[in-house]
Protein backbone atom coordinates (compact mmCIF):
# COMPACT_ATOMS: atom_id res chain seq x y z
CA UNK A 1 0.00 0.00 0.00
CA UNK A 2 1.18 3.53 -0.75
CA UNK A 3 2.16 5.88 2.04
CA UNK A 4 -0.35 8.71 2.00
CA UNK A 5 1.96 10.92 4.03
CA UNK A 6 3.96 11.50 0.83
CA UNK A 7 1.00 13.21 -0.82
CA UNK A 8 0.67 16.99 -1.07
CA UNK A 9 -0.09 19.03 0.96
CA UNK A 10 2.01 16.95 3.33
CA UNK A 11 0.81 18.71 6.48
CA UNK A 12 -2.82 17.78 5.76
CA UNK A 13 -2.10 14.19 4.73
CA UNK A 14 0.19 13.59 7.70
CA UNK A 15 -2.51 14.65 10.13
CA UNK A 16 -5.12 12.65 8.23
CA UNK A 17 -2.94 9.54 8.52
CA UNK A 18 -2.70 10.11 12.27
CA UNK A 19 -6.49 10.34 12.42
CA UNK A 20 -6.79 7.09 10.44
CA UNK A 21 -4.65 5.43 13.10
CA UNK A 22 -7.08 6.52 15.84
CA UNK A 23 -10.28 4.47 16.24
CA UNK A 24 -13.12 7.01 16.27
CA UNK A 25 -16.58 5.66 15.47
CA UNK A 26 -19.47 7.84 16.60
CA UNK A 27 -19.92 7.89 20.39
CA UNK A 28 -16.52 6.18 20.72
CA UNK A 29 -14.35 9.06 19.51
CA UNK A 30 -12.73 9.96 22.84
CA UNK A 31 -9.24 9.05 21.58
CA UNK A 32 -9.69 11.48 18.70
CA UNK A 33 -10.82 14.20 21.11
CA UNK A 34 -7.75 13.49 23.27
CA UNK A 35 -5.59 13.78 20.15
CA UNK A 36 -7.14 17.16 19.28
CA UNK A 37 -6.70 18.44 22.82
CA UNK A 38 -3.03 17.39 22.91
CA UNK A 39 -2.52 18.84 19.44
CA UNK A 40 -3.65 22.29 20.58
CA UNK A 41 -1.74 22.24 23.84
CA UNK A 42 1.46 21.04 22.17
CA UNK A 43 1.24 24.10 19.91
CA UNK A 44 0.94 26.31 22.99
CA UNK A 45 -2.53 27.45 21.95
CA UNK A 46 -5.51 28.07 24.22
CA UNK A 47 -7.35 24.74 24.22
CA UNK A 48 -10.78 24.14 25.74
CA UNK A 49 -12.70 20.89 26.20
CA UNK A 50 -16.34 21.74 26.90
CA UNK A 51 -18.82 19.79 29.02
CA UNK A 52 -19.99 17.52 26.20
CA UNK A 53 -16.47 16.79 24.89
CA UNK A 54 -16.04 19.20 21.98
CA UNK A 55 -12.52 20.57 21.58
CA UNK A 56 -11.98 24.29 20.88
CA UNK A 57 -8.52 25.59 19.97
CA UNK A 58 -7.89 29.33 19.62
CA UNK A 59 -5.01 30.80 17.60
CA UNK A 60 -4.18 34.53 17.72
CA UNK A 61 -3.94 36.58 14.55
CA UNK A 62 -0.62 36.96 12.80
CA UNK A 63 0.93 40.39 13.41
CA UNK A 64 -0.86 43.13 11.51
CA UNK A 65 -4.11 41.16 11.06
CA UNK A 66 -5.58 41.55 14.53
CA UNK A 67 -8.38 43.75 13.15
CA UNK A 68 -9.80 40.99 10.92
CA UNK A 69 -13.05 39.24 11.70
CA UNK A 70 -12.65 36.11 13.82
CA UNK A 71 -13.15 32.85 11.94
CA UNK A 72 -14.11 29.49 13.42
CA UNK A 73 -13.05 26.43 11.38
CA UNK A 74 -15.37 23.55 12.21
CA UNK A 75 -15.35 19.81 11.64
CA UNK A 76 -16.41 16.65 13.45
CA UNK A 77 -14.14 14.01 14.95
CA UNK A 78 -16.29 10.88 14.54
CA UNK A 79 -16.71 8.62 11.52
CA UNK A 80 -19.36 6.21 10.24
CA UNK A 81 -18.24 2.62 10.98
CA UNK A 82 -19.20 0.60 7.91
CA UNK A 83 -17.32 -2.41 6.56
CA UNK A 84 -17.76 -5.11 3.95
CA UNK A 85 -19.34 -8.33 5.14
CA UNK A 86 -16.97 -10.99 6.38
CA UNK A 87 -14.24 -8.47 7.20
CA UNK A 88 -12.58 -8.77 10.60
CA UNK A 89 -12.32 -5.11 11.63
CA UNK A 90 -13.10 -3.64 15.04
CA UNK A 91 -13.77 0.10 14.65
CA UNK A 92 -13.17 0.64 18.35
CA UNK A 93 -9.68 -0.87 18.22
CA UNK A 94 -8.33 -1.14 14.69
CA UNK A 95 -6.86 1.65 12.52
CA UNK A 96 -8.29 2.52 9.13
CA UNK A 97 -6.05 1.10 6.39
CA UNK A 98 -5.95 4.03 3.96
CA UNK A 99 -4.09 3.72 0.65
CA UNK A 100 -3.68 5.42 -2.71
CA UNK A 101 -5.79 4.05 -5.55
CA UNK A 102 -4.95 6.04 -8.67
CA UNK A 103 -6.31 9.58 -8.26
CA UNK A 104 -8.03 8.71 -5.01
CA UNK A 105 -7.33 7.69 -1.45
CA UNK A 106 -9.62 4.98 -0.13
CA UNK A 107 -9.59 2.32 2.61
CA UNK A 108 -9.34 -1.43 2.68
CA UNK A 109 -12.89 -2.80 3.11
CA UNK A 110 -14.07 -0.04 5.48
CA UNK A 111 -15.17 3.54 5.47
CA UNK A 112 -12.21 5.87 5.03
CA UNK A 113 -13.20 8.60 7.45
CA UNK A 114 -12.44 11.42 5.01
CA UNK A 115 -15.90 12.47 6.21
CA UNK A 116 -14.90 14.48 8.19
CA UNK A 117 -11.23 13.63 8.78
CA UNK A 118 -10.19 15.79 5.83
CA UNK A 119 -11.85 18.84 7.32
CA UNK A 120 -10.33 18.19 10.74
CA UNK A 121 -6.87 17.63 9.21
CA UNK A 122 -7.08 20.86 7.22
CA UNK A 123 -8.06 22.89 10.30
CA UNK A 124 -5.23 21.35 12.31
CA UNK A 125 -2.75 22.07 9.52
CA UNK A 126 -3.80 25.73 9.64
CA UNK A 127 -3.31 25.77 13.42
CA UNK A 128 0.26 24.48 13.19
CA UNK A 129 1.29 26.60 10.17
CA UNK A 130 3.48 29.47 11.44
CA UNK A 131 3.87 31.05 7.99
CA UNK A 132 0.18 31.47 7.14
CA UNK A 133 -1.30 34.98 7.31
CA UNK A 134 -4.67 35.12 9.06
CA UNK A 135 -6.83 36.97 11.53
CA UNK A 136 -7.99 35.54 14.86
CA UNK A 137 -8.88 31.86 14.50
CA UNK A 138 -10.88 29.33 16.46
CA UNK A 139 -11.06 25.64 15.57
CA UNK A 140 -14.12 23.72 16.74
CA UNK A 141 -13.92 19.92 16.67
CA UNK A 142 -17.28 18.42 17.56
CA UNK A 143 -18.16 14.91 18.69
CA UNK A 144 -20.92 12.53 17.63
CA UNK A 145 -22.00 14.30 14.46
CA UNK A 146 -22.96 11.14 12.61
CA UNK A 147 -25.36 9.62 15.15
CA UNK A 148 -27.12 12.57 16.70
CA UNK A 149 -25.09 15.79 16.41
CA UNK A 150 -24.93 15.90 20.19
CA UNK A 151 -21.65 17.82 20.14
CA UNK A 152 -23.15 20.69 18.16
CA UNK A 153 -26.43 20.55 20.05
CA UNK A 154 -24.66 20.91 23.40
CA UNK A 155 -22.25 23.64 22.36
CA UNK A 156 -22.95 26.47 24.79
CA UNK A 157 -23.37 30.11 23.84
CA UNK A 158 -20.35 32.22 24.68
CA UNK A 159 -17.67 29.59 24.05
CA UNK A 160 -16.98 30.95 20.57
CA UNK A 161 -16.11 34.57 19.80
CA UNK A 162 -16.21 34.23 16.03
CA UNK A 163 -17.94 36.35 13.41
CA UNK A 164 -17.64 33.77 10.62
CA UNK A 165 -18.22 30.01 10.64
CA UNK A 166 -16.44 27.97 7.96
CA UNK A 167 -17.67 24.40 8.09
CA UNK A 168 -15.25 21.96 6.43
CA UNK A 169 -17.67 19.06 5.94
CA UNK A 170 -18.91 19.39 2.35
CA UNK A 171 -17.86 16.96 -0.35
CA UNK A 172 -17.53 18.61 -3.77
CA UNK A 173 -14.56 20.82 -4.62
CA UNK A 174 -15.50 23.98 -6.49
CA UNK A 175 -18.82 24.31 -4.71
CA UNK A 176 -19.80 26.53 -1.81
CA UNK A 177 -22.67 25.41 0.37
CA UNK A 178 -24.96 27.93 2.02
CA UNK A 179 -27.75 25.67 3.29
CA UNK A 180 -28.48 22.11 4.40
CA UNK A 181 -31.32 19.81 5.34
CA UNK A 182 -32.61 19.21 8.82
CA UNK A 183 -33.40 15.72 10.02
CA UNK A 184 -35.42 13.61 12.41
CA UNK A 185 -35.29 9.92 13.37
CA UNK A 186 -38.48 7.88 13.33
CA UNK A 187 -37.85 4.68 15.26
CA UNK A 188 -40.25 1.87 16.02
CA UNK A 189 -40.58 -1.43 17.82
CA UNK A 190 -42.82 -4.35 16.89
CA UNK A 191 -43.15 -6.44 20.06
CA UNK A 192 -43.72 -10.15 19.46
CA UNK A 193 -44.38 -13.41 21.23
CA UNK A 194 -42.23 -16.43 20.53
CA UNK A 195 -43.98 -19.47 19.09
CA UNK A 196 -42.88 -23.01 18.38
CA UNK A 197 -41.73 -24.04 14.93
CA UNK A 198 -44.61 -25.54 12.91
CA UNK A 199 -44.22 -29.26 12.37
CA UNK A 200 -42.82 -30.63 9.12
CA UNK A 201 -41.00 -27.42 8.18
CA UNK A 202 -37.76 -26.53 6.45
CA UNK A 203 -35.77 -23.43 7.37
CA UNK A 204 -34.24 -21.09 4.80
CA UNK A 205 -31.86 -18.16 5.10
CA UNK A 206 -32.35 -15.39 2.53
CA UNK A 207 -29.41 -13.03 1.96
CA UNK A 208 -29.46 -9.70 0.13
CA UNK A 209 -25.98 -8.41 -0.68
CA UNK A 210 -23.87 -6.63 -3.28
CA UNK A 211 -25.61 -3.27 -2.90
CA UNK A 212 -23.59 -0.04 -2.93
CA UNK A 213 -25.15 1.64 0.07
CA UNK A 214 -23.92 5.17 0.69
CA UNK A 215 -24.88 8.41 2.42
CA UNK A 216 -28.60 8.48 3.10
CA UNK A 217 -28.78 12.17 2.19
CA UNK A 218 -26.34 12.94 -0.61
CA UNK A 219 -26.69 9.54 -2.30
CA UNK A 220 -30.45 9.21 -1.91
CA UNK A 221 -31.23 10.71 -5.38
CA UNK A 222 -29.07 8.05 -7.02
CA UNK A 223 -31.89 5.53 -6.67
CA UNK A 224 -29.78 2.84 -5.06
CA UNK A 225 -31.30 -0.34 -3.70
CA UNK A 226 -32.27 -0.63 -0.05
CA UNK A 227 -31.66 -4.06 1.47
CA UNK A 228 -34.55 -3.63 3.89
CA UNK A 229 -37.05 -2.98 1.12
CA UNK A 230 -35.69 -5.71 -1.15
CA UNK A 231 -35.67 -8.32 1.60
CA UNK A 232 -39.14 -7.35 2.76
CA UNK A 233 -40.48 -7.54 -0.79
CA UNK A 234 -39.48 -11.19 -0.86
CA UNK A 235 -41.07 -11.77 2.54
CA UNK A 236 -44.26 -10.03 1.44
CA UNK A 237 -44.60 -12.09 -1.74
CA UNK A 238 -44.00 -15.42 -0.02
CA UNK A 239 -46.00 -14.56 3.10
CA UNK A 240 -49.00 -13.53 0.99
CA UNK A 241 -49.37 -16.92 -0.67
CA UNK A 242 -47.55 -19.40 1.56
CA UNK A 243 -47.45 -20.35 5.22
CA UNK A 244 -43.95 -19.04 5.91
CA UNK A 245 -42.96 -18.08 9.45
CA UNK A 246 -40.36 -15.46 10.23
CA UNK A 247 -37.66 -16.47 12.72
CA UNK A 248 -35.03 -13.74 12.29
CA UNK A 249 -34.26 -10.60 10.30
CA UNK A 250 -31.07 -8.52 10.43
CA UNK A 251 -30.73 -5.80 7.82
CA UNK A 252 -29.01 -2.41 7.87
CA UNK A 253 -27.00 -0.95 10.72
CA UNK A 254 -26.85 2.87 10.72
CA UNK A 255 -29.61 5.48 10.52
CA UNK A 256 -27.66 7.69 8.11
CA UNK A 257 -26.46 5.00 5.70
CA UNK A 258 -28.43 3.37 2.89
CA UNK A 259 -28.56 -0.30 3.98
CA UNK A 260 -26.34 -2.49 1.82
CA UNK A 261 -27.03 -6.02 3.02
CA UNK A 262 -29.24 -8.09 5.26
CA UNK A 263 -30.72 -11.50 5.84
CA UNK A 264 -33.84 -13.20 7.10
CA UNK A 265 -34.51 -16.72 8.35
CA UNK A 266 -37.92 -18.24 7.64
CA UNK A 267 -39.52 -21.63 7.98
CA UNK A 268 -41.57 -23.12 5.16
CA UNK A 269 -43.93 -26.11 5.30
CA UNK A 270 -42.25 -29.02 3.58
CA UNK A 271 -45.17 -29.27 1.17
CA UNK A 272 -44.61 -25.66 0.03
CA UNK A 273 -40.83 -25.66 -0.41
CA UNK A 274 -41.06 -25.94 -4.18
CA UNK A 275 -43.49 -23.02 -4.41
CA UNK A 276 -41.30 -20.98 -2.05
CA UNK A 277 -38.28 -21.44 -4.30
CA UNK A 278 -40.33 -20.61 -7.40
CA UNK A 279 -41.57 -17.36 -5.86
CA UNK A 280 -38.03 -16.19 -5.14
CA UNK A 281 -36.64 -17.41 -8.47
CA UNK A 282 -39.30 -15.39 -10.31
CA UNK A 283 -39.14 -12.26 -8.13
CA UNK A 284 -35.37 -11.81 -7.90
CA UNK A 285 -34.78 -11.36 -11.67
CA UNK A 286 -37.52 -8.70 -11.68
CA UNK A 287 -35.83 -6.73 -8.91
CA UNK A 288 -32.40 -7.10 -10.51
CA UNK A 289 -33.83 -5.81 -13.78
CA UNK A 290 -35.40 -2.82 -12.02
CA UNK A 291 -32.04 -1.95 -10.42
CA UNK A 292 -29.76 -3.08 -13.24
CA UNK A 293 -28.26 0.38 -13.76
CA UNK A 294 -27.87 1.55 -10.16
CA UNK A 295 -27.15 -1.85 -8.57
CA UNK A 296 -25.50 -4.16 -11.12
CA UNK A 297 -23.99 -6.34 -8.37
CA UNK A 298 -27.21 -6.98 -6.45
CA UNK A 299 -27.32 -10.57 -5.31
CA UNK A 300 -30.09 -12.47 -3.55
CA UNK A 301 -29.30 -16.00 -2.43
CA UNK A 302 -31.25 -18.48 -0.35
CA UNK A 303 -30.32 -21.81 1.12
CA UNK A 304 -31.56 -24.31 3.67
CA UNK A 305 -30.30 -23.64 7.19
CA UNK A 306 -30.67 -25.06 10.68
CA UNK A 307 -34.14 -25.07 12.19
CA UNK A 308 -34.35 -22.02 14.51
CA UNK A 309 -35.43 -22.26 18.15
CA UNK A 310 -38.70 -20.41 17.53
CA UNK A 311 -40.55 -17.97 15.29
CA UNK A 312 -42.33 -14.69 15.99
CA UNK A 313 -46.10 -14.80 16.37
CA UNK A 314 -48.08 -14.73 13.15
CA UNK A 315 -49.98 -11.50 13.84
CA UNK A 316 -46.81 -9.52 14.48
CA UNK A 317 -45.17 -11.09 11.44
CA UNK A 318 -48.01 -9.95 9.18
CA UNK A 319 -48.10 -6.47 10.69
CA UNK A 320 -44.33 -6.09 10.41
CA UNK A 321 -44.15 -7.14 6.78
CA UNK A 322 -47.05 -4.91 5.76
CA UNK A 323 -45.71 -2.00 7.79
CA UNK A 324 -42.32 -2.19 6.09
CA UNK A 325 -43.88 -2.71 2.67
CA UNK A 326 -45.89 0.48 3.08
CA UNK A 327 -42.91 2.45 4.43
CA UNK A 328 -41.88 5.22 1.96
CA UNK A 329 -38.22 5.24 1.02
CA UNK A 330 -36.10 7.54 -1.10
CA UNK A 331 -36.72 10.98 -2.54
CA UNK A 332 -40.14 12.40 -1.62
CA UNK A 333 -39.90 15.89 -3.14
CA UNK A 334 -37.38 17.97 -5.07
CA UNK A 335 -36.73 21.58 -4.13
CA UNK A 336 -38.71 24.32 -5.83
CA UNK A 337 -36.15 26.91 -4.75
CA UNK A 338 -32.93 25.30 -6.02
CA UNK A 339 -32.79 23.17 -9.15
CA UNK A 340 -31.45 19.66 -8.66
CA UNK A 341 -31.63 19.78 -4.86
CA UNK A 342 -33.58 17.11 -3.00
CA UNK A 343 -35.93 18.87 -0.61
CA UNK A 344 -37.36 15.93 1.35
CA UNK A 345 -36.37 12.27 1.63
CA UNK A 346 -36.56 9.26 3.90
CA UNK A 347 -34.26 6.29 4.47
CA UNK A 348 -35.50 3.01 5.96
CA UNK A 349 -32.18 2.23 7.59
CA UNK A 350 -32.53 -0.66 10.05
CA UNK A 351 -34.76 -3.70 10.48
CA UNK A 352 -33.42 -5.98 13.19
CA UNK A 353 -34.80 -8.62 15.49
CA UNK A 354 -33.85 -8.02 19.11
CA UNK A 355 -34.86 -9.78 22.32
CA UNK A 356 -38.67 -9.54 22.28
CA UNK A 357 -39.07 -6.95 19.52
CA UNK A 358 -38.21 -6.02 15.96
CA UNK A 359 -36.34 -2.70 15.76
CA UNK A 360 -37.10 -0.27 12.92
CA UNK A 361 -34.77 2.69 12.41
CA UNK A 362 -35.21 5.48 9.87
CA UNK A 363 -34.14 9.04 9.12
CA UNK A 364 -36.19 11.74 7.42
CA UNK A 365 -34.46 14.81 5.96
CA UNK A 366 -35.77 18.06 4.54
CA UNK A 367 -34.61 21.61 3.92
CA UNK A 368 -38.14 22.63 4.93
CA UNK A 369 -38.71 21.90 8.63
CA UNK A 370 -42.49 21.60 8.30
CA UNK A 371 -42.10 19.06 5.46
CA UNK A 372 -39.68 17.05 7.60
CA UNK A 373 -42.18 16.92 10.45
CA UNK A 374 -45.04 16.07 8.08
CA UNK A 375 -43.17 13.15 6.54
CA UNK A 376 -42.12 11.84 9.96
CA UNK A 377 -45.74 11.97 11.14
CA UNK A 378 -46.91 10.20 7.98
CA UNK A 379 -44.47 7.36 8.64
CA UNK A 380 -45.40 7.29 12.31
CA UNK A 381 -49.10 6.88 11.49
CA UNK A 382 -48.43 4.02 9.08
CA UNK A 383 -46.31 2.14 11.59
CA UNK A 384 -48.75 2.73 14.44
CA UNK A 385 -51.61 1.41 12.29
CA UNK A 386 -49.46 -1.69 11.79
CA UNK A 387 -49.23 -2.10 15.57
CA UNK A 388 -45.77 -0.67 16.29
CA UNK A 389 -44.65 1.54 19.15
CA UNK A 390 -43.16 4.64 17.50
CA UNK A 391 -41.01 7.54 18.73
CA UNK A 392 -39.42 10.58 17.08
CA UNK A 393 -35.87 11.34 18.20
CA UNK A 394 -32.89 13.52 17.37
CA UNK A 395 -34.64 16.29 15.49
CA UNK A 396 -32.30 19.01 14.29
CA UNK A 397 -32.95 22.11 12.17
CA UNK A 398 -31.92 22.85 8.65
CA UNK A 399 -29.72 25.79 7.67
CA UNK A 400 -31.52 28.45 5.67
CA UNK A 401 -29.47 29.83 2.76
CA UNK A 402 -28.31 33.46 2.80
CA UNK A 403 -27.45 34.42 -0.76
CA UNK A 404 -26.23 37.83 0.50
CA UNK A 405 -23.64 36.31 2.87
CA UNK A 406 -20.45 38.42 3.03
CA UNK A 407 -18.21 35.34 3.44
CA UNK A 408 -19.84 33.86 0.34
CA UNK A 409 -18.87 36.95 -1.67
CA UNK A 410 -15.33 36.86 -0.27
CA UNK A 411 -14.83 33.20 -1.12
CA UNK A 412 -16.31 33.60 -4.60
CA UNK A 413 -13.80 36.35 -5.32
CA UNK A 414 -10.89 34.39 -3.85
CA UNK A 415 -11.71 31.30 -5.90
CA UNK A 416 -12.20 33.30 -9.09
CA UNK A 417 -8.90 35.13 -8.63
CA UNK A 418 -7.02 31.88 -7.99
CA UNK A 419 -8.60 29.53 -10.55
CA UNK A 420 -10.33 31.84 -13.02
CA UNK A 421 -13.87 30.69 -12.42
CA UNK A 422 -16.64 31.26 -9.92
CA UNK A 423 -17.55 28.32 -7.65
CA UNK A 424 -21.06 26.98 -7.73
CA UNK A 425 -23.44 27.98 -4.95
CA UNK A 426 -25.41 25.08 -3.53
CA UNK A 427 -27.34 23.68 -0.63
CA UNK A 428 -26.77 20.10 0.49
CA UNK A 429 -29.27 17.36 1.29
CA UNK A 430 -27.37 16.28 4.36
CA UNK A 431 -27.19 17.21 8.00
CA UNK A 432 -24.37 19.68 8.49
CA UNK A 433 -23.93 21.09 11.98
CA UNK A 434 -24.23 24.71 10.82
CA UNK A 435 -27.93 25.16 11.56
CA UNK A 436 -27.55 23.73 15.06
CA UNK A 437 -24.53 25.87 15.91
CA UNK A 438 -26.30 28.96 14.59
CA UNK A 439 -29.16 28.45 17.05
CA UNK A 440 -26.83 29.63 19.83
CA UNK A 441 -24.77 31.85 17.53
CA UNK A 442 -27.40 33.39 15.23
CA UNK A 443 -25.12 36.17 13.96
CA UNK A 444 -22.49 33.88 12.50
CA UNK A 445 -21.88 34.41 8.78
CA UNK A 446 -21.73 30.77 7.67
CA UNK A 447 -20.47 28.75 4.72
CA UNK A 448 -19.33 25.16 4.05
CA UNK A 449 -16.88 23.65 1.56
CA UNK A 450 -14.51 20.72 1.20
CA UNK A 451 -12.62 18.39 -1.17
CA UNK A 452 -14.34 15.89 -3.43
CA UNK A 453 -15.42 12.80 -1.49
CA UNK A 454 -17.46 10.01 -3.02
CA UNK A 455 -19.62 7.33 -1.37
CA UNK A 456 -19.25 8.46 2.26
CA UNK A 457 -20.85 6.21 4.90
CA UNK A 458 -19.89 3.13 2.86
CA UNK A 459 -16.76 0.98 2.40
CA UNK A 460 -16.46 2.53 -1.09
CA UNK A 461 -15.70 5.96 0.43
CA UNK A 462 -12.83 7.76 -1.31
CA UNK A 463 -11.35 11.26 -1.50
CA UNK A 464 -9.84 12.79 -4.62
CA UNK A 465 -6.16 13.63 -4.05
CA UNK A 466 -5.95 16.66 -6.35
CA UNK A 467 -8.97 18.31 -4.76
CA UNK A 468 -7.49 18.01 -1.27
CA UNK A 469 -4.69 20.30 -2.40
CA UNK A 470 -7.14 22.72 -4.01
CA UNK A 471 -9.33 22.67 -0.91
CA UNK A 472 -6.42 23.50 1.38
CA UNK A 473 -5.06 26.25 -0.88
CA UNK A 474 -8.55 27.75 -1.07
CA UNK A 475 -8.84 27.66 2.72
CA UNK A 476 -5.48 29.37 3.24
CA UNK A 477 -6.18 32.03 0.63
CA UNK A 478 -9.60 32.71 2.15
CA UNK A 479 -8.08 33.24 5.59
CA UNK A 480 -5.65 35.77 4.13
CA UNK A 481 -8.58 37.72 2.70
CA UNK A 482 -10.99 37.82 5.62
CA UNK A 483 -12.31 41.41 5.87
CA UNK A 484 -11.80 43.74 8.78
CA UNK A 485 -14.27 43.89 11.63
Amino acid sequence: MSEIRNLEPKAVWDIFQQLCDIPRPSKKEQKAADFAEKFGKDLGLETIVDEIGNVIIKKPATPGMEDRKTVVLQGHLDIVPQKNSGIDHDFEKDPIQAYVDGEWVTAKDTTLGADNGMGVAAAMAVLQDKTLEHGPLEALFTIDEETGMTGAENLKAGVLNADILINLDSEDEGELYIGCAGGIDTNAKFYFQEESIPADSTAFRIDVKGLKGGHSGMDIPLGRGNSNKILNRILYATNKSLDIRLADVQSGSLRNAIPREGFAVVTVPNAQVGEFKNFIDELVPQMKSELSVTEPDLEVVYAETEIPANVIDEKTQNNLIKGIYGFPNGVIRMSDAMEGLVETSTNLAVVKKQEGFIEIGSLQRSSVDSAKEDLANMIRCGLELAGAEVVHEGSYPGWNPNINSPILKTMQDVYNNKWGKVPKIKAIHAGLECGIIMENYPNLDTISFGPTIRFPHSPDEKVNIKTVGMFYEFLKETLKNIPKK
